[in-house]
This record gives C-alpha cells, sequence and structure tokens, in this order.
C-alpha cells in the first residue's frame, strides 16, 4: 500500500528493522519479528508495539523508504503485510521511477518528484474506495491492518475503527476494534499473547450498554453463548450506536428479507460507511418524531427562537428542514413542536436583518416567525427554493408541491368530495368507495339531542375549537402539553378521524398522493391470492356486534381497504388483526382516510407487527416486561415466569386493546396511540397490572391470572360515550360476586400517564432495538429446533454433529449474501416458507460446503461429483438444496453402508443428473412468493401425500447404466482412490472388477446370438489386474463410440450394466469393501469446516 510520505529517523529504528534490498534512492526492509529469524524477546516487543501504536508504517511488516545519496533524510512511502505485496511495489519503483531519476541535478528535486508522484498513485487509488471516508490516510492504514490481522475476504467492507480494551475474564487486552459491514472483530497483541476475535453481525444475541463495579461503562455483547465486553472506549456512544446500525442492518437483511430500496447509501453492502450509518439514524430519529413518510431525509438543522402567540414568549429549540417540511422542536422542556408541510407556505417575508429573523406564512392567514438564526438568508432560501418547484400531483420520492397547487387541490377535493368517488364492482357488493365514516352513517349525531351524554360531548367540542383558535389547525398546528391533555380527556366522536389522521401523519400520505387509493382498489379488484382468501375468511370477524359490520356497506369499505393494502405490500399481505383494526379505523375515518391510516400503523408506528412472524409484536413484548420489572418488581418476584405476561399482552399490541375493550373505550385507547404512538400502549398495560396488582399477587396459578384481566377488561366502561347501547359492547364475563367494580377509562388512562408518562419514546426506541435481537435469534433457534427435530429422524448423525452441521450450514448460506444483494440464497430466503425451506444453497456453496464434508476430498474430479450430487439431492430442480436434503446425502457418504454408498454413486452417473447439457444453476423457484399469485394448495397437498407414501428405494428400481456412464462411472471410482496409502491394490481391485464386467457381458451377448457371431469383440477383454484401454484414466473424456449407423470403430453394440451386477462384482473385492467402509471421523470434518470456511471466501 502506497502511503503518504512521512519523515522517518533511520537511526533510532535500526534495531527493529532489517534491510532486504535496496539501491541509490530507495530501501526496502522487513521488520524484526517476521519472516525468517522471527520470534525471540525482540520479536515479543516488536509484536506488542505493532498493536499498540496506531500507524500503519510502525506495524506493517515490510516498508519501503526513499532516500538521496546526499542526504541523511528517509521517507517512508510505501508498507505491504505480504513480501509478495511489498515486492510488486518495489518492481513498480524500479521500472517506472528510477530512469527519470537520473536526469534530476539536485537530490530536492528528486525528493521533490518522488513524494509527487505518491501522492498522485494514493489520490487515483482513494477517488473510488475512500472518497465517503472522513480521513482517507488513517483510514487507508487502518484497512491494511484489518486485512493483514483478519484474513477476511477483500469484498468485506471496513467501516469504522476503535481502541478499546476486551475483557477476558478480569484481565483487560488492549487493541483495536473493528466494525466491517458483516463481522464485528477484535486484535491484541501483548509480550506474546495475541488475542483475535470475529464475530458476524447475524449471529449477536445481545448488544447493550452496560456498567459494574470493574468496567464503569462497557459494551456487552453475547454470541455463541458466550458474552463479550468492551470498554475504555473515548466515544462510547458513538460507538455504540455504529454497533446497532450494522447490527440492525444485518437482521433486516439477512433475517427478514427486507432491503434498503428507499435508501441508495446503504442499499449496496459494499458502500456502507461510517457518515452513512450516522445519517441514516439522524433521518429515522427525525422521522419517527415527526411522524414523517419515509422518503423525508434531514437535511439542514437550525438552532433559533420562534415567537409562540398564545404564551408570548420566544422559546429556543431547533428548525429541523428535509425535503417537504420545515419542523420545529423547543428545548425546554415544554413539548412544544410543529409541523409545517412546504406544501401549505404561501410565502417568506424579507429577512430581518437586525434580529436575524425568517417570517413563514402559512395557509390559514397564519404566520410563523424563528429569530436568532444564524444562517438566516439560507433558510429563507431554502423555503423559497422549494416552495417554487411545482411538481405533478402524484407524490414522487423527491418532488415537491408548491403550497399554492397544493392547497388548491386540497381544498377542491374537500369541498367536492363526490368527485373522489371510485364505482367500482366488487363481488356483488357495494359499487362506491365510502366517502363518509361509517359512524355518521349508523349514529348520526342528533343536534337536538340535550341528553346530558351529549351536552358533554359537545363542552368536549368546543374545548377544541378553542384550542384550534389559539394553537391552529391542521398539520401546522402546535403541539403541546394542552394537546396531550385533551387527548387523555377523550377525543370528541366528530373529531377523532380527523385528529387520528393528523397526529399519525397519514394526512400527509393523502395530501402527497391525490387518487393512489382509488387506483389501487381498480387494480386489486378481482384478484385471487393467499392473502384474498384469509381476507374474506375474516371479514365477518370484524366487530361483528357493530352495525356498520353487520350492513354490505361496511363489510365492503372493509374488503376494499385490506385488500388495497394486500396489493400496495404483498410483503405483509394480510395478517389476522388487521381486520380488527381497520374497522374501528373505518368507524371514524373515510375510507380512502382509513387505508392511510393503515399505512401509517403498519408501515411506521408497528414496523414489523403484521407479517408471518409477527416479530414487532414480540419486540414490543419483550420492551413490555422489560418495563414490568423495572416498574413493577413486586410483580416480578411473584410471578417467576414472565412469558405470562407475553402470552396474555400479545392481543393488547396487535389491535390496541380493541380486541379486550369494549369498543366505545378502546377508541379513547387509539387516541392516545395516534398522538403518543406504542408508549401509550405500554404505559396503559402497566396501569392495567399495576390496579390488579392485589388480586395478580393472590393467583395460584396462570389460568386464575387470565381471568382476573379479562373479567377487569369487560369491567372498563366509557360513562362519556354518547354511542347508543345498540353500538356499545356488552360484557363478556361472568356477572358473579367477583366481578370488578366499574373503572372509567379516561380515568385508566390519566392514571397510566400520571404514573408511568416519564417514560420517554427515545428510551422505548432504544429498547426496541435491544431487544430485537434477541427476538429474532431466539424465533431462528425455535427455526433450528423444529428442523433439527424433523432431520434427526431421517439420518444417523448424533444430536450435536446435527447442530454443528446446522450452524455450517447456514453460515455458508449467509456466506452468500454478505457481498451482494442479489444472490440466489438470499433472493429465495423468506422467512414465511416452510422451517425446513428457509435457508437454502446455491450450486457455488453447495461445492465449498461438500468440499469441507465430503469425504472424498481428495479425488481428482471434486468439482464435477459435487456438481452430480447437487442435482441429485435437488429433488424439486429449484436450484437450491434445502437442510434435510443436504444432511440426507452426507449421511449416506460419511454413515451409510457399503450398498447405499456405491447406490449413491452409482446414481450420480445416471442421467440427468450427468448430463451436460442441464444447467448449473439459476432456476427460477416454482414455490409461489407470499401474496403473490394464486397458491396451488393441491399441490401442496399432494407432496405431503407423496412424502408420506414414500417407500424405501429397492436396489431393482434403478434403471442400467449405459457404455458412456459406465465409462464415468469407472472413471469416478479411479479418481476416488487419488492419494489414499492403498491406491495402487484400489486401482488393480477395479480393474479387475470392470474386466470381470466387460467379459460377461460379452458372454451374454453371445449367448443371446449363437448363429451370427460378431467379427470384432466391442471391448477386448484385458487380462486381470490390466485397465481396459476404453477405461484408460489418463484421458479427460472416455473415447465414447458414436451413434448407431456410424462408423465409430469397434463400439457398435450397445451394452449396459444393472446395479446388482457392479454390486456383486465389487464385493468380491475386499480392499474395496474396506475403502467405502472405512470410518469416517465426522468430528474432525466439522472442525476443518468450522476453521476453513471463512478462509474459503477470502480465498475462492
Amino acid at each position: 500500500m502506497w502511503l503518504k510520505p512521512d519523515e522517518v529517523l533511520l537511526k533510532n529504528a535500526l534495531k527493529l528493522w532489517v534491510m532486504e534490498a535496496s539501491n541509490d534512492y530507495f530501501v526496502l526492509q522487513r521488520r524484526r519479528g517476521y519472516g525468517e529469524g522471527g520470534g525471540g524477546l525482540t520479536g515479543l516487543l516488536v509484536g506488542t508495539l505493532d498493536t499498540v501504536l496506531d500507524s500503519t508504517a510502525k506495524v506493517a511488516p515490510f516498508r519501503i523508504l526513499h532516500q538521496t545519496p546526499d542526504s541523511q533524510v528517509y521517507w517512508s512511502i510505501a508498507c505491504g503485510a505480504t513480501k509478495e505485496e511489498i515486492n510488486q511495489h518495489w518492481e513498480w519503483l524500479q521500472q517506472n521511477i528510477m530512469r527519470t531519476l537520473s536526469v534530476f541535478d539536485s537530490s530536492e528535486d528528486i525528493t521533490s518528484f518522488v513524494q509527487g508522484k505518491i501522492r498522485g498513485l494514493i489520490a487515483e487509488e482513494g477517488k473510488v474506495s475512500l472518497v465517503l471516508e472522513e480521513d482517507p490516510e488513517k483510514f487507508r492504514e487502518a484497512l491494511l491492518r484489518f486485512e493483514k490481522w483478519f484474513g477476511l475476504p477483500e469484498r468485506e467492507k471496513l467501516v469504522t475503527y476503535y481502541s478499546c480494551s476486551y475483557w477476558r475474564g478480569r484481565v483487560p487486552c488492549q487493541g483495536w476494534l473493528y466494525l466491517s459491514t458483516n463481522f464485528l472483530s477484535f486484535y491484541s497483541y501483548l509480550l506474546g499473547a495475541e488475542v483475535k476475535l470475529i464475530i458476524s453481525w447475524d449471529e449477536i444475541w445481545k448488544l447493550e450498554k452496560t456498567s459494574n463495579v470493574i468496567l464503569a461503562e462497557s459494551i456487552h455483547v453475547a454470541a455463541h453463548g458466550e458474552d463479550h465486553y468492551f470498554s475504555m472506549f473515548m466515544h462510547l456512544p458513538e460507538t455504540f450506536l455504529l454497533m446497532e446500525q450494522l447490527a440492525d442492518y444485518s437482521v433486516k437483511r439477512l433475517f427478514d428479507k427486507e432491503t434498503f430500496q428507499g435508501d441508495p447509501a446503504l442499499g449496496d453492502p459494499l458502500q456502507i460507511t461510517k457518515r452513512g450509518l450516522e445519517t441514516r439514524a439522524r433521518n429515522e430519529q427525525f422521522r419517527a418524531f415527526f411522524r414523517l413518510p419515509r422518503e423525508e431525509n434531514l437535511l439542514e438543522v437550525y438552532e433559533s427562537f420562534l415567537w409562540v402567540p398564545f404564551s408570548h414568549f420566544n422559546t429556543l429549540g431547533k428548525i429541523c428542514v428535509s425535503e417537504s417540511y420545515l419542523c420545529f422542536a423547543s428545548q425546554d422542556g415544554s413539548q412544544c413542536y410543529v409541523i409545517i408541510p412546504i406544501r401549505e407556505v404561501v410565502g417568506v417575508e424579507k429577512p430581518d436583518v437586525g434580529s436575524k429573523a425568517v417570517t413563514v406564512c402559512i395557509r390559514g392567514k397564519r404566520a410563523l416567525r424563528f429569530s436568532e438564526v444564524r444562517e438566516y438568508e439560507r433558510l429563507a432560501s431554502g423555503i423559497h427554493r422549494r416552495c417554487g418547484v411545482v411538481a405533478s400531483p402524484q407524490h414522487t420520492a423527491t418532488g415537491e408541491v408548491s403550497g399554492e397547487v397544493c392547497h388548491a387541490l386540497i381544498e377542491h377535493f374537500e369541498d367536492n368530495p363526490e368527485e373522489v368517488t371510485l364505482m367500482v364492482g366488487q363481488k356483488s357488493s357495494s359499487k362506491a368507495v365510502s366517502t363518509e365514516a361509517l359512524m355518521t352513517v349508523f349514529h348520526p349525531q342528533d343536534a337536538e339531542n340535550l341528553d346530558p351524554k351529549m351536552l358533554k360531548e359537545k363542552m368536549k367540542e368546543q374545548s377544541w375549537n378553542i384550542h384550534f383558535a389559539e394553537y391552529g389547525r391542521g398539520m401546522s398546528m402546535f403541539r403541546t402539553k394542552k394537546t396531550r391533555d385533551l387527548i387523555v380527556r377523550g377525543v370528541p366522536e366528530a373529531l377523532r378521524g380527523e385528529l387520528w389522521l393528523l397526529f399519525s401523519g397519514a394526512v400527509n400520505d393523502m395530501a402527497t398522493h391525490p387518487g393512489y387509493y382509488s387506483e389501487l382498489v381498480e387494480q386489486s379488484l378481482g384478484t385471487s391470492t393467499l392473502a384474498t382468501d384469509e381476507i374474506e375468511r375474516d371479514l365477518h370477524r370484524s366487530l361483528p356486534e357493530h352495525p356498520a359490520f353487520q350492513s354490505d356497506t361496511g363489510i365492503s369499505a372493509l374488503r376494499r381497504v385490506l385488500t388495497a393494502y394486500a396489493y400496495r405490500n404483498p410483503k405483509i399481505g394480510y395478517c389476522q388483526a388487521m381486520n380488527i383494526l381497520t374497522s374501528v379505523l373505518l368507524l371514524y375515518a373515510k375510507e380512502e382516510e382509513a387505508f392511510w391510516l393503515l399505512v401509517a400503523v403498519c408501515e411506521r408506528m408497528l414496523p414489523d407487527y403484521f407479517n408471518r412472524r409477527i416479530i414487532g409484536a414480540l419486540v414490543d413484548q419483550a420492551v413490555f416486561e422489560e418495563l414490568i420489572r423495572e416498574q413493577l418488581s413486586q410483580l416480578t418476584e411473584h410471578m417467576t415466569d414472565m412469558t405470562f405476561f407475553s402470552s396474555v399482552s400479545l392481543s393488547w399490541f396487535l389491535t390496541l386493546f380493541v380486541s379486550v375493550l369494549p369498543i366505545e373505550s378502546a377508541v379513547n385507547v387509539v387516541d392516545c396511540f395516534f398522538y403518543d404512538g406504542i408508549k401509550a400502549i405500554l404505559q396503559l398495560g402497566l396501569a392495567v397490572l399495576d390496579y390488579n396488582m392485589d388480586h395478580l399477587l393472590s393467583c395460584r396459578d396462570d389460568a386464575e391470572a387470565v381471568t382476573i384481566l379479562n373479567k377487569f377488561f369487560d369491567s372498563v366502561t366509557n360513562k362519556d360515550s354518547p354511542l347508543p347501547h345498540t353500538v356499545q359492547q356488552a360484557p363478556v364475563g361472568n356477572n358473579d360476586k367477583m366481578a370488578h367494580t366499574k373503572v372509567d377509562i379516561i380515568d385508566l388512562i390519566r392514571e397510566s400517564y400520571e404514573k408511568y408518562g416519564n417514560i420517554r419514546s427515545e428510551e422505548v426506541e432504544s429498547m426496541r432495538r435491544r431487544n430485537k435481537l434477541y427476538v429474532i435469534q431466539t424465533l431462528e433457534d425455535t427455526t433450528k429446533q423444529n428442523v433439527l427435530r424433523v432431520v434427526s429422524q431421517e439420518v444417523k448423525f448424533t444430536a450435536a454433529h446435527l447442530d454443528d452441521l446446522y450452524a455450517l450450514f447456514k453460515r455458508q448460506h449467509f456466506l452468500s449474501c454478505y457481498w451482494t444483494m442479489d444472490s440466489p440464497a438470499l433472493l429465495h430466503h423468506d422467512p414465511s416458507l416452510p422451517y425446513l425451506e428457509q435457508y437454502q444453497l446455491g450450486h457455488q456453496q453447495f461445492r465449498t460446503l461438500f468440499s469441507f464434508l465430503g469425504p472424498w476430498s481428495h479425488c481428482a474430479n471434486q468439482d464435477a461429483l459435487s456438481l452430480w450430487a447437487f442435482r441429485l439431492l435437488d429433488e424439486n430442480q429449484d436450484g437450491l438444496v434445502n437442510f434435510k436434503e443436504f444432511c440426507c446425502g452426507l449421511d449416506i457418504l460419511l454413515s451409510g453402508s457399503f450398498t447405499d454408498k456405491l447406490k449413491m454413486l452409482f446414481k450420480l452417473h445416471l442421467p440427468p443428473v450427468s448430463s451436460l447439457d442441464v444447467p448449473e444453476d439459476g432456476i427460477i423457484r416454482k414455490s409461489p412468493e407470499k401474496g403473490r399469485g394464486k397458491v396451488d394448495l393441491q399441490a401442496y397437498l399432494k407432496q405431503w401425500q407423496d412424502e408420506l407414501l414414500k417407500k424405501e428405494e429397492s436396489i431393482k428400481d434403478l434403471p442400467r447404466i449405459d457404455q458412456c456412464q459406465f465409462i464415468q462411472f469407472s472413471k469416478t471410482l479411479y479418481n476416488l482412490f487419488h492419494g489414499d496409502p492403498d491406491e495402487e491394490s484400489l486401482y488393480r481391485a477395479v480393474a479387475r472388477v470392470t474386466s470381470l464386467l466387460l467379459r460377461m457381458e460379452e458372454v451374454g451377448r453371445r449367448l443371446q446370438e449363437p448363429s451370427s457371431p460378431p467379427k470384432t469383440s466391442p471391448v477386448q477383454s484385458p487380462a486381470d489386474g490390466e485397465l481396459p484401454t476404453v477405461l484408460d484414466h489418463s484421458s479427460e473424456t472416455p473415447s465414447l463410440p458414436g451413434p448407431p449407423g456410424t462408423a465409430s470403430g469397434p463400439l457398435e453394440v450397445e451394452w449396459s450394466f444393472a446395479f446388482e451386477q457392479i454390486l456383486a462384482s465389487l464385493l468380491n473385492e475386499p480392499d474395496l469393501v474396506r475403502f467405502f467402509e472405512k470410518p469416517v471421523d465426522i468430528q474432525a470434518k466439522l472442525v476443518y469446516a468450522k476453521s476453513a470456511q471463512l478462509k474459503a471466501q477470502a480465498n475462492p
């Protein structure tokens, strides 16, 4: 590696370096302790210095110095990890520089020319690979150390590195922590003690910041059942954040089959940088806090004061600017923030130079004044520029719409709702997309009703109208503590849909995607998928007690929303609980609004909730358990098994308490959820357990605890609800003496905020990230146990060996995915598939693992043998082999009987396995992907029935092998013996068997044709122990006869052998029987494969 020229004090370095070569201008040196004569005390000291000192020039074992004859100054210009690498640099200098230097007259000119040339080479190298790094020179040095110490493939992208200590028991080892795209690596070398650690991100179970008596603050990493602690970081929060980002990136890409399609900076694993990860984390936090669409990225941040009209003072905070939004959040703890869509901005007043103020005028005759903005002119011009860009109404990832156009568009649709009605027909149901919330259709409010509940409802509406007048209405409304207080007291029925859209951010999606839902309904009309079948099955189970869903109007609207979303997001498709949630949304929101609310819930507010493995819900349950331990310690001491809380609370999270609370109470919970996110659900869950603490502490078992909670939920009421009794749900519990006293939902929610409102959203997100790794790995472990239970019934491997084989197989699958986004294994990986199909290998990955574990690793035609084995094991011909197929084939080769092994070798030479015209890989998967196309359930049932009726294959069922296949079979036998101590005797044994079979075939043919014996024997029968001419193993391909009727020499008559003939002949050779029955040390094979698996990727 070329280095930026740096002056070297050669006098002090003579004891650490040995000269290897020199000329008039350059010196090549080797570090003491490396190569020949290395070791000893000098080697130990040098190795320790190399690890501790942060300079590649000091740690690389080879270097090149530049010198001039009349100068005592030396300059380091290159270093290398191997002698081959440094020799390439040395030869380049000899060929390209030495001749040029002779034309210079002075030493200064020579040194200046060499330095300029080296800097040019470095700049040329860094144009592509290091352009995104903050300090390319230092990063180059760290990259060299990383490659030298760990031997990972060149494609592995180093992201960043840190100096830290790794604790081995109570002893710290000072060294370097390297964070790359797929691995966490650590290296330390102190006085001869080398510590090298490589952990892939997908193997980590736990990643957290910890502290104890010995370690003030450290990072804890749990993987492979071992705990690793790293401490003494200069920037521990930054390090931990990057580790979280890399672990999360790996989990999403490898386990959940998610790609960063909307994030080009992270779409390619080879282009990930520290800066890119930090930017991504900042963007995610920005979008989550302000509930913005996924397309928005934080572009600029300004510190400023905002004039708050309702408080009559300036509040300090930060302005956050994205492509389409201008947001402000205060820093004084008042929780005041405001979101201004650029589409609602109608103008920007001329900046006030004296107060450095920018005034933004927005729709509704309102203005926001930001003062003391350091770069106020830049802010004003940026807003002007964004307002001036006019795009089409259809939203794109980078398009903005001017305030006037979008304002007119929104007002037009608000004033003319009938124009967004889409006429469609579906299953003889209602033919129009509903433009009214179902609650207004089935329970219209009577303005003249003076019922006390209706009067209270009017008072709530008046409170909100006053709030709107003071704080604004719509997206640019100020969100403060008073807003939350109004939410806690309950949202009026008439305003619920509007406020849900506002606080969830769904209003932004709907405003920037006009007509999108109508197009989806048209496109999804008549589609038939697994998702649509499940939707039809659950339609009448969605709030069946509500009149709206006892009619065709409500059922049709629910069908359209769910089908349209399944069409929009086939990765999720449809999941149970989505129907219940969507039913509630349709009660208070128009059909299109309900669709966008569902999008906000599924894709932003509850990520990964509604998929086959409900990972998001499981993660939040783990967070809930953690909060129970912190907040309700009495309960955790009594309930030793925390899984109870997971089982009982799953429906709370999936349906936002809608499935356990009466509908008139549940909607108040949904109000809080749309304002505060998952934090509101966690708080309410804690409040429910706290309220029932005494009863839960006295229970004897889980069933009694479940009964107590169910009765409590039945007792929850909403005394202020204006809904009639025909709409309100009746309690489902038994009205016995143990029934709870009535609990008002507003009091329960208020108590949850008073007791647990100090839980911050940032803490919840941190707990989510921390628990996600554990949840994913637990699911993976469950999958492994299911796979091993099935496979163990088919093979002779021990449980420990099967466990190791699964780890190797899964790792090989991931190794094919680490450095590319389009590997066949990654593209076909789908967690929703049966567990046996989740991890599969293509031919290239299979060949590598087969070479490590197969019994005949020295076979001369190993590649051909692995290809044939792959085709044989790939029963469904999808170009992939699953773990069961792999183990069944390997079990025969390692533990099978002589007959089983020979039968498998025999089948490898039968068509189409051994055919040359079969493609090696790339066959399109036949199984339909989840959510796409019609699933052929009959095909799955037939496949399952065939597997049940499958009988053991008899040797009589095998077809005969023809002459060409027999020749290749014999050659394979010869190749198997390569390198064996008894190679010569085995070679002669096969020759005798081949000769015997050919004689038997010749005799049999003569007996069948006694009247006209052939003039020329088809095969010259050799003497015993000699190889037949046609089977000469020195040639690469056998001499094959031509088709009938062609002049092809003496081989004109077709002949073939049955498997029984070959088996009987080979059984007569004790040497061959001993060779195939020789026991294989499976444990040694596994140990070797573990050590060589990663190296094989580095040296393909």
